[in-house]
């Protein structure tokens, strides 16, 4: 659909208030003639960094659990935001969770409804430098760089915060996002199957489809959203009318969401098979995103990097299309709710952005504290319930030559991040670099893109590019200590 202008607006118009608002909750008043309080939740259950608001939760019955039987919960499932924002609008869905341009969209069209007027309230997970949107390219194409993509068809969600990123990006390189791309408006799953068939050049999607795409080898990433370094993130929207009417349903929800955040970090192994069982995604790709030092933090706080984030955005989505005219973002959020389910470390851990959840552990081959999280890597080997911690993406090679050395079960998966922007990778989807001044322990490199791998090459004259292949076989040979 081009131009961009008009794939906006239509996508902007799935929230118009087509009809009146009428409380999704009226079917029953709770404990009035034996009629139950109804709560209407919103969800995107393949989008894994809302699983705590969404599929994770309803896989747990933590809110179920703390309602009790006055109360009954109907999950809806979509692939986006906007049907989640249409139905609040009309009064159809009480409580929803999306990423960050679709909260502003979603504050946009309820602010003047009073009965249809929703609030953040909580954050699911976030990634502080945009790694949650990403864009990707088929495994095959000629395109190197963002700067390839000037003229091609790419496919995102408009309005969605993949859509955002790629806007912001496109900028930054240098490329008018509506004159100089031709942008066309899919949903998630639409734009992949277009992307494995040739229709489209590229696909501008979030968590968890680019890491989706990359794990099936359908796709070869040629855009971390952590070049922007400016953090994206979902939350949590309610209607405050039905707040206002059912504040202890409110208080439930948040209250299972911190249950379900605490149990992601306690039981990451066995939340990423109940993601992967609900969804029907890879476990291996849910753990990329979800797992400890992954892509996503997952913490409830609404920090103030975070809101200010969303100011930032605000400008770049009034230029995605017409019918977005601004937000005042201060009188959206709202962590009032918030603040009484949390308790009183809720300050003190809004302040902070270090990741709850970490590797740690001690490294099994190159004998050391597993302790950076800068450098921590993950082994995950078929039939094994625990993975294995790595100091460095250097000692998680030699655990993988040593595996296979000794015949050890099948990997499933292994995980570095980013030497540059920590964003967590593929090990063998990764593009590496050795460096000889390094020492012993960091002497080969991971980026998630040839972008990411040039600048480094560039800055360092006596590093090199390696396959996957060699640096695993030349980090197995006698540790690579030469």
């Amino acid at each position: 659909m081009r131009p961009l202008r008009a794939a906006a607006l239509a996508a902007l118009m799935l929230a118009l208030p087509g009809c009146s608002v009428a409380g999704a909750a009226g079917d029953g008043s709770g404990g009035s003639g034996g009629q139950k309080t109804r709560l209407v939740i919103g969800y995107q259950s393949k989008t894994i960094n809302t699983v705590t608001a969404g599929t994770l939760l309803r896989s747990l019955g933590y809110l179920e659990k703390r309602l009790g039987d006055g109360y009954t919960v109907e999950w809806q499932d979509h692939d986006t935001g906007a049907p989640i924002t249409a139905k609040m609008v009309a009064g159809k869905v009480d409580i929803g969770s999306m990423g960050d341009y679709p909260l502003l969209i979603n504050a946009s069209r309820t602010q003047g409804i009073d009965a249809a007027r929703t609030e953040l309230v909580s954050i699911t997970g976030y990634n502080l430098r945009g790694a949650l949107n990403m864009v990707v390219v088929p495994k095959d194409s000629g395109a190197k760089t963002l700067i390839d993509l000037k003229g091609a068809r790419i496919s995102t969600s408009v309005g969605s915060a993949g859509h955002g990123t790629l806007v912001q990006a496109l900028e930054r390189a240098g490329i008018d996002p509506v004159a100089g791309v031709e942008t066309v408006n899919q949903q998630p799953p639409v734009g992949a199957s277009a992307l494995e068939s040739g229709g489209v050049h590229a696909y501008a999607q979030f968590v968890a489809w680019p890491g989706l795409l990359v794990f099936q080898d359908k796709a070869r990433l040629l855009y971390d959203g952590a070049a922007l370094n400016v953090p994206t993130f979902h939350g949590v929207v309610l209607r405050r009318a039905y707040a206002k009417e059912h504040p202890e349903v409110v208080d439930a929800f948040l209250k299972a969401q911190i249950d379900a955040t605490r149990y992601l970090h306690e039981h990451p192994l066995q939340a990423a098979e109940t993601v992967a069982r609900a969804t029907g995604l890879p476990p291996e790709v849910v753990y990329l995103y979800n797992g400890p030092g992954g892509i996503s933090t997952f913490d409830v706080t609404l920090k103030p990097r975070l809101r200010a984030a969303h100011e930032h955005d605000v400008p770049y989505l009034k230029r995605i299309g017409d019918g977005f005219s601004g937000v005042d973002v201060a009188a959206f959020v709202n962590d009032t709710y918030l603040r009484k389910a949390y308790g009183p470390a809720y300050d003190a851990d809004a302040a902070s952005t270090a990741n709850p959840a970490r590797i740690s552990g001690t490294d099994p081959v190159c004998s050391v504290p597993v302790d950076d999280p800068a450098t921590a890597s993950e082994l995950w080997l078929s039939g094994e319930s625990v993975t294995r911690p790595a100091a460095t993406p250097t000692c998680l090679l030699r655990q993988i030559a040593k595996a296979g050395q000794e015949g050890a079960p099948a990997i499933r998966a292994a995980y570095v991040p980013d030497a540059t922007t920590g964003t967590r990778w593929f090990a063998d989807r990764s593009v590496w670099v050795r460096d000889p001044a390094a020492g012993k322990n960091a002497r080969f490199l991971p980026f998630t893109t040839e972008d990411g791998a040039r600048a480094y090459l560039g800055a360092h004259p006596g590093a090199a590019a390696v396959s996957y292949a060699d640096a695993l076989k030349a980090a197995g040979a006698r540790g690579d200590s030469r």
